[in-house]
């Protein structure tokens, strides 16, 4: 085989062609202050409640996904986590407001969640039964991750008229589990209150007069509970859709203190069924207009009415009603997932929640197999590259590049993360520190498009033929071009697990550090410059 052959070969695996537009852009980064500040664990996925019968549009997609009956003994789930080291894992979902735990003196029978008409989403109380909560515990210390727990808000409360509860929230049933807890030695990172119940509500809601008064008392709660421990966990909520006037409200009856985190979901592509969920993931203006809005604002309510508390994505699935079936499990999906990732982070958003870990047609991970769909890959890059450090960052990129800058993680210089939602320009792109370019986007000599591939080529490796040092290269891309894939390829190679049953290596390419980057149509790239001067990231 010719060595041009060679290259074209090469460079269809990364899904270019000849015929695709070249547009030059410059990328100018301030490193001289964060803007905002993110958690070391940004990242976190959900486990929810949701029995096998659950189902939307005439399908049932979650199986045996949930914290009653979900397989801790495999391999490849205990494996996916580990691979994060410490991935937050939130515990939680539409009915765990109907969850009783299964200690103490329990006023009714503690029995499983079964379909009934007259039940919120369909369905009875549920069990937690203190058995399985050791089971999930022993699991949750073997994988280390860091537990957020959903609690019931509703236990003692009377439905009133429309969707509206009343009445005085019951915290024995909560102080018991607490008790039980603690009595184990269990490490509960933080307990969250209440789920989709602030404002109008979902199915049900609450005053915001109750829920203040509550979170004083949960607050005394975990004081109690906690007096003798070393650590003590964090109090977040409401856990539902950001309304200023409610959630300012929520601040003022609390009071100053009390509330550690608030918490708010996102699902801003609209239903799983709607036919447009693919078309509006890749349209930059529709991923802006719909939540950036939202970020600026939680963290403004933040800043004027709870400067004590931080801002946490409590959930996000994208699309509602368990996700969109050949849409959320597929590569198309990490175009809106990231994208989030970096406008929250830009608002001071501390922790993001992807729903779910398992379950639905948003699972990170297959529900049968647990064999990780290609978000679970985009999260585990963001959580191994991208540091705290939020970055200010100005391009001339026409909108369909979208740029985000952070600090590095645990290492110096800077991480680039750039999505192309454009289905036919290549960007090369320029980095300047606002005083000097300190990447070029093109040579000063026009080359051949065969020359740029041949460039490409020289990626792989330890060392950059110019003998500068190199910087690390992560492009994904799907697999054959096909954006509803549900195998992802990062730097042309299909990641899945191995035949051992592990995590496959991520494994950058390295190029010269002052060599072009080139951002291929419709991928993603993280790029990592481990020599770019900013004070703000030493």
């Amino acid at each position: 085989m010719s060595n041009n052959v060679c290259f074209l070969v090469f460079l269809s695996c990364l899904g270019v062609t000849s015929a695709t537009n070249l547009e030059q852009t410059t990328i100018v980064i301030d490193g001289t202050r964060q803007i905002a500040e993110i958690d070391d664990n940004f990242v976190c996925a959900t486990l929810d409640w949701w029995p096998p019968e659950k189902c939307n549009y005439d399908q049932c997609p979650w199986g045996y996904a949930s914290l009653i009956n979900l397989n801790l003994s495999s391999p490849l789930l205990a494996k996916a986590i580990q691979a994060f080291k410490a991935l937050r894992i939130r515990i939680g979902g539409s009915l765990q407001d109907q969850v009783i735990y299964d200690v103490g003196d329990l006023k009714t029978p503690c029995s499983g969640f079964k379909k009934t008409g007259d039940g919120l989403f369909g369905f009875s109380e549920g069990c937690l039964h203190m058995e399985r909560w050791d089971e999930l515990n022993r699991f949750f210390h073997a994988t280390g991750a860091i537990v957020t727990f959903g609690l019931n808000a509703l236990y003692g409360r009377e439905k009133l008229s429309g969707n509206a509860w009343g009445g005085e929230w019951d915290h024995t049933n909560t102080q018991d589990f607490m008790n039980y807890t603690v009595s184990k030695g269990y490490a509960i990172d933080s307990w969250e209150f209440g789920n989709e119940l602030s404002g109008s509500g979902i199915g049900t809601s609450v005053s915001v007069e109750l829920y203040g008064n509550d979170l004083i008392v949960l607050k005394d709660v975990i004081k109690n509970v906690y007096k003798s421990s070393r650590t003590k966990p964090l109090l977040l909520a409401p856990g539902g859709f950001y309304e200023e006037k409610w959630y300012s409200e929520l601040f003022r009856l609390s009071g100053p203190g009390v509330l550690d985190v608030m918490t708010h979901h996102i699902y801003n592509l609209g239903p799983g069924n709607d036919p447009k969920l693919g078309s509006r993931i890749l349209d930059p203006n529709y991923l802006s207009e719909t939540v950036s809005g939202t970020f600026k604002n939680v963290d403004r309510t933040i800043q004027e009415h709870g400067p004590w508390a931080s801002a946490w994505v409590g959930e996000a699935g994208g699309a509602f009603n368990s996700g969109g079936r050949q849409v959320s499990d597929t590569f198309i999906n990490s175009f809106w997932y990231l994208d989030q990732f970096g406008m929250s982070s830009m608002h001071n958003t501390k922790v993001y929640c992807r729903q779910a870990l398992v379950g639905g047609f948003y699972g990170l991970l297959e529900k049968e197999t647990f064999v990780p769909n290609p978000d679970y890959y985009s999260a585990l890059l963001w959580h191994r590259l991208m540091g705290k450090g939020v970055l200010g960052v100005q391009t001339n990129a026409s909108e369909y590049l979208r740029t985000y800058v952070h600090c590095s993680k645990g290492r110096a210089g800077i991480t680039i993360l750039l999505i192309n939602l454009s289905q036919q320009t290549t960007f090369t792109v320029a980095v300047s520190n606002g005083v000097k370019v300190v990447l070029q986007a093109e040579s000063t000599k026009r080359r051949s498009f065969l020359e740029t591939i041949k460039n490409k080529v020289s990626w792989v490796g330890n060392k950059a033929s110019d003998g500068y040092l190199n910087r690390e290269e992560y492009h994904l891309s799907p697999k054959d071009g096909d954006l509803r894939s549900k195998v992802m390829l990062l730097n042309g190679n299909p990641l899945e697990p191995t035949i051992a049953g592990d995590i496959p290596k991520l494994e950058p390419v390295r190029h010269g550090v002052k060599s072009p980057v080139y951002i291929n149509p419709l991928s993603i790239s993280f790029i990592v410059l481990p020599t770019f001067d900013a004070p703000a990231c030493s």
